[in-house]
């Protein structure tokens, strides 16, 4: 079973792998702002649950079942992004509130997420309309705030 944190470790190994076809324990100690002896303990946690190959001074190596999540992971979070962008939130709502959402959230409900995204992008109107919707919102209630 995955802890937060070891989704968002296998998250940031597949992100690297991507970018840069690997991933070192001070690259990835920089990215999640821990130390390279959290990264160490974390590798090797995943190493036992077969995430990863892990070989001090060798590199790190995602399993099928470590790239398979990791894949996963990063996929949850970009169209957690993609929801709260065309909520047209602050930049750093959005990364804070998807990491704290993208742990929580069940399949079932990233997808419909999703599906909304996806009606969003097609239905570009009813985007519109409800960006409308929620700026009449705020002004009815900050009317209601100044009686």
């Amino acid at each position: 079973m995955l802890t937060p944190s070891m989704e968002d470790y296998l998250e940031k190994i597949y992100e690297l792998m991507k970018d840069k076809g690997y991933a070192r324990v001070s690259d990835i100690a920089s990215s999640l702002a821990v130390q390279p002896s959290s990264v160490t303990k974390m590798l090797q946690k995943l190493d036992e649950q077969d995430y990863v190959t892990y070989e001090k001074y060798r590199g790190i190596v995602l399993t099928k079942t470590g790239e398979r999540a990791g894949r996963a992971m990063k996929h949850r979070h970009s169209k957690l992004e993609d929801l709260l962008h065309m909520l047209e939130l602050p930049e750093e709502i959005v990364r804070a509130d998807v990491e704290g959402i993208e742990h929580h959230v069940s399949p079932q409900t990233l997808r419909e997420f999703m599906s909304l995204v996806s009606f969003f992008r097609k239905n570009p109107d009813y985007l519109d309309a409800f960006v409308q919707h929620r700026i009449a919102i705020r002004t009815s209630e900050d009317d209601r705030v100044e009686d």
